[in-house]
Formats: C-alpha cells, structure tokens, sequence
C-alpha cells in the first residue's frame, strides 16, 4: 500500500502496543505499523504490552501479505545487562526481516557491524536530529530514515529536504514530552527509571508551583504539554516533504487509536484526490470531541509558548488509560553512611573479580564565564570546559575570550563545549570560530553526532559530553570509530553499568563528581509563566529579566536557568556529589572528575575545586563530614 503526490510517497504510520491491537490497526487505513517486543524499546513500563517473538513474526507476515510494512522499535538506551539480550534479539530480527529498525542507542550500530545484519535502519526521535550535519552524519552510518525532533518547524523540516534524501519521518498526532528528544534525566536520577530506557515515571506531570524574585505564581502543571494533532495541516506537512506521518499512540487503546488512524487516513486520501477542493475541516470535531488532552500544533509552527500547556485531565497524577500511577513528587536520596557503605562494597566485590590498571586522575571543571575560566586556570585545574549553553545574565564565550584563555592557559587543558542543540547557522558560527581558534585550543566538548563530524578536521582531540548518553562499552566502541577521544559517562547511570562501562570501554571515560547537571532541557520558556500582565494585553513589550526561576513541589525547588537561545535548563533541587564515595572510585577506570560549575559563584566553585583537588591527593575523607544535606549520589543511589 501506497499513497502518492506529485511525485512524493506519503506513509501514515500507525501504533500498535499489543498484538490484538495490530490485528484491529493493520485493517485501518495506515501504510505501515511499528510497534515493539519483550525487551529494548521505549514502552517497557506496562505489563501485557508488546510483542513476543512468535507475535512479532505473525505481525510481519500478515502486513506483508496486505502490501504493508513493520517498523520494530529498538529504541532504548542499553544496559551491559541488555547487551547480550540485544545481539539475540537482533539475530532474530534479522530472521523475521521487518522493514526497519527504530533505534536510539549507537550500541545497536555497533552490534549490527559486528553480526553482519542486514536491516534497514531508523534514527528515533530520541536521537534528537535537528540539524544536516547530524542527518548526513547517521546517513553515511548507514541510517536511511531519520524521526525528526519535535522541536523542528515545518519551515526547517521544508529546508532541509532541500539538502538531502534521506527519509524524513514527523509526529502527526499524539503524546508529546516537554523536553529535548534524550535530554530528560530525571526520571532515571530520581528513581532509577530512566525515560531514556522506557521506563519514565513523568516528573514533568507533577504540579508544580513556579517561583521568581520572591514572587509566587500559581501556576498547574507547567511542564504537562498538550497532545499534538497536525489533522488541519496535512497540506502542510506534505508540502514540507515529510515522508512519513507518525501516529504516536502505543499505549492507547484499539479502538482510540483505529478512529484516529481512519481518520487521518481518508483525509490524506480526500487531499491527495482533490487538493483543491479538499476541506481540512471535515471530520475534525470528531477528533477534538475523543481527544485525551487538549491539543495543540507543537512546533510545527514555531515555539507554541505558554498555548502548548495542559489542563485537561492534569492532576490525576494517572495513565488515562489505566488509572495507575505514575508518580508524586520525591524527594531526592540522601547520602547516608549505609548507602556509602553499600557502594564500597558493591565496587570491592566487582574489584575481586576483574582486573584493572587504573589511570591518574585529574580533575575537569564546566564554567559558564570568563571569571569561572579564570579562577579554575589559576587553581591549575587540568581540563577546562568553555560550555556551549550559557545560563543568563551571562554571555557566551567570544573569539576573543576563547584567545585570551588559551593564551593564558598556563597548565589546564581549555577545551571549547558546543551547545546541545544546533542550528545550521549554529554550526556555521562555530565552524567560524574553530577556524580561527582551534589552533590554540585542546579540544572540543561535543553535545550531538553533527557535531563530531564538524569537528574532525580540526586535529585536536573530541571529547562527548553527557548529552550523548553513552550508556554503555558498545556504543562508546562506537564513538570511538566516528573519532571521539574521551567520553563523559551517562548521568543516569547505576552503579553496575558504570562499573562494567568504564572496565570494558576502549575509550577513556570522565564522570559528573558534583554540581547541578541539567536534568531536563527544553525549547520551552517557563520564565513566561512570570510574565505580568497588562492592560493592552501586549505582553510581549515587556522585558523578563532572566534570573533563576524555581519549580516547586512539596519534596524541593528545581532551579530552571535559561540560556543564550531562550532555552530552559531545570537542574535537581539537590546538589550531586560522589565526595564520600571517592576512594571507592579511585581504583577505577576513570580518568577525570567532573564538576559542572556553571550554576555556583566564583567563590563557590573555587571552593569545590580545592576540596576535590586535596582528595585527589589522598586527604582524609570522612564520609559525611562535608557533603550530606542538601546533596545526592544521584543515580548511584540506585543499584
């Protein structure tokens, strides 16, 4: 089955969480279904959804039989645990032959390279491409569809296959997060559930109250997003030359979601027979009057602001499915001596096992200004990173700033971080100052796949920042091959995962010591929520002064920075700190220490610095006597 317009293919493609469920979607008036198995995908938080092996095969062979395709969704990031769960899988997947693969964790590349496989390949939303270097960069790897970020306009989507062939795929309709594809850790920090791995608990539900300059807002669920519903723009999205419509829906029932796909369908079929008389209207009501949320266009458009939040069925704090519960607001785990303990030991047991050389440590420190960068050069800190993102009201570092660092560099390496989303005009401004500083830099701290490529003619070593989410050997393997020297180890992972990771990785790894890592990162400005309002109702003729905004709840205050592209950072309420757990560390396959310092003061951070320093040099740690209240271990607080 296929559907055709001046030369363009269009594929509706359709959710399936069960495989009763496909039996009722794949009669409906879709192109193609995906849906997933038992194991690695994004939708593992439900019992008696997806697929067996035996349903998986059956699936495939009854849409093949209707002229139909079957996208599997192998799309989560990988545990060492799941990596030989994942070569199994993948060696029946190649059996079976679906018609592609949706993937997130480069792991999955690898092992595909080492199994000799031969299945098409899907770059999933969750790998967040937004911008032609990264399309190019998965192209040449192989990938020949990519599922664009939601945060991409139909104006950029329209210009970009102008540049390219590759296969674009789009959200349609459905559930939509509030932060960047991947870039949402808080779940997986706060209750080892990572929404990364498919197990998300949704923080970003919780009612939240905001807080800015001592002022109180009530505002109701600020970060809950209504669903997205493209229906009256269909001619839009095909003019932009998206390839395939993308349902999101795995997890709503057969009858939602079989409506909603003959919906969709027949208006496609109505544009494609009739575009001029085509009514974008007809049956819209329908789909408002059984909508879950209330609905909203997303990005398709520009940023929706403030119209793209939820009411509608907020509060519950439950799957509107289901009527279970996600979750309430938690506080973050303490450090107790117990836990410190169990960390000790957990690490002493793995030691007895597996041989390791440890390398010398050193300390890294992120800074946010030209102050930070100036006091960690004269702590003598070994590696410095300039970041990309800059939290308000500071600017980001200039040509002339990255020159008079690396001029004054003494002995810290200064090594230039990029930002985590990209622009093409983005990349071309840093391809601008690389031009002209590289010469004199050590490094660049790299936040996404184009950005490796971009940067590899430059002849100074690539370092991946913790955006890139390496979860595990396989996928730092990975890296490696695309030219990466150096890798910062997930923030959501355990302990185990961080054990075997940094033992069997060819690359060496740096991991977050302390600081206020951004846990959630979002196009959205919540620093709206604060705007006052008007007698003209013009809101936007006054001027927001960007200072720190709180979100909070009963269990703490989450500190929201925004940055130089109007970008919103929310940082955990609780600073992290691996201090009382440092010598269990050092015999470890670790080759830096981290602390992220861009939301302390000069002072502050130049504190941290020396403490982590004289650690370094063996000094007497007592477990608790510095960092205890007010600090976590983050997501080594889970086993």
């Amino acid at each position: 089955m296929s559907r055709h317009i001046n030369h363009q293919t269009i594929e509706l493609l359709a959710p399936a969480g069960t495989f009763d469920i496909f039996e009722g979607i794949i009669e409906a008036n879709c192109d193609a279904v995906y849906f997933g198995g038992q194991v690695l995908n994004m939708r593992m938080i439900r019992k008696g959804y997806n697929f067996s092996n035996d349903d998986i095969k059956k699936a495939i062979a009854i849409a093949h039989n209707l002229g139909k395709k079957v996208y599997i969704t192998v799309n989560n990031l990988l545990s060492h645990t799941d990596l030989q769960v994942a070569k199994d899988y993948l060696l029946f997947l190649n059996d079976v032959q679906p018609d592609g693969l949706i993937i997130q964790d480069l792991a999955v590349l690898q092992l595909t390279k080492e199994l000799s496989l031969t299945l098409p390949l899907h770059a999933s939303v969750m790998m967040n491409v937004h911008n032609l270097a990264m399309i190019e960069t998965l192209k040449n790897q192989g990938i020949s569809r990519v599922v664009l970020s939601r945060e991409m306009s139909l104006d950029q989507i329209k210009y970009l296959k102008t540049q390219t062939d590759m296969e674009i795929e789009y959200f349609t309709h459905g559930d939509m997060c509030i932060t960047h594809g991947s870039q949402c850790h808080y779940s997986g920090m706060l209750f080892g559930m990572s929404s990364n791995r498919g197990r998300c608990l949704k923080p970003c539900r919780w009612d939240y109250l905001i807080k800015k300059n001592n002022q109180h807002y009530q505002t109701k669920f600020p970060l809950a997003v209504k669903d997205m519903c493209m229906y009256p723009y269909l001619p839009e999205m095909i003019d932009a030359g998206i390839d395939s419509f993308k349902i999101e829906g795995r997890m709503r029932q057969k009858a939602f979601i079989v409506d909603l796909i003959n919906l969709y369908g027949d208006a496609i079929d109505r544009y494609i027979n009739d575009p001029t008389g085509y009514d974008r209207r007809k049956d819209f009501k329908k789909i408002v009057d059984t909508r879950k949320r209330d609905l909203s266009t997303n990005y398709a458009f520009g940023k929706p602001g403030l119209a793209n939040i939820n009411q509608r069925y907020e509060g519950t704090g439950k799957f509107y499915s289901t009527g279970k519960v996600f979750s309430a607001p938690t506080e973050e785990p303490e450090i107790t001596d117990d836990l410190v303990d169990a960390i000790a030991h957990k690490i002493n047991g793995y030691l007895a096992n597996h041989t390791i050389q440890a390398p010398t440590k050193h300390i890294s420190v992120k800074v946010g200004n030209m102050e930070q960068g100036m006091m960690a050069i004269e702590k003598g800190v070994n590696t410095i990173y300039l970041s990309g993102d800059i939290y308000r009201p500071h600017q980001p570092f200039t040509k002339a700033d990255v020159q008079y660092l690396t001029k004054h560099k003494g002995n810290s390496r200064i090594i230039l971080g990029l930002p985590k989303m990209m622009s093409d005009l983005d990349m071309l401004n840093y391809k601008n100052l690389l031009d002209v500083c590289a010469k004199d830099l050590d490094g660049v701290l790299v936040t996404h796949l184009g950005s490796l490529s971009a940067c590899s003619n430059y002849g100074i070593p690539l370092i991946g920042d913790y955006s890139l989410n390496i979860y595990n050997h396989k996928a730092a393997t990975y890296y490696k091959g695309l030219g990466l020297a150096q890798y910062t180890l997930s923030i959501e992972s355990n302990l185990s995962d961080i054990l075997h990771t940094s033992t069997h990785s060819i690359l060496p790894s740096e991991i977050i010591v302390h600081g206020q890592p951004c846990v959630m990162y979002m196009e959205h400005d919540l620093f709206a929520n604060t705007k006052p309002s008007t007698d003209n109702g013009d809101e936007d003729t006054y001027y927001i002064e960007d200072t720190v905004l709180h979100l909070v709840t009963p269990a703490g205050e989450y500190p929201v920075y925004k940055d130089q592209y109007e970008r919103c950072h929310m940082l955990p309420s609780k600073e992290i700190s691996l201090y009382p757990i440092l010598p269990s560390l050092e015999p470890l396959n670790i080759i830096s220490y981290r602390i992220e310092g861009m939301s302390y003061t000069t002072k502050q951070l130049a504190y941290l610095i020396d403490v982590y320093q004289q650690a370094l040099h063996h000094e007497t740690i007592n477990h608790l006597q510095h960092f205890s209240e007010g600090h976590t271990l983050g997501a080594l607080s889970h086993f």
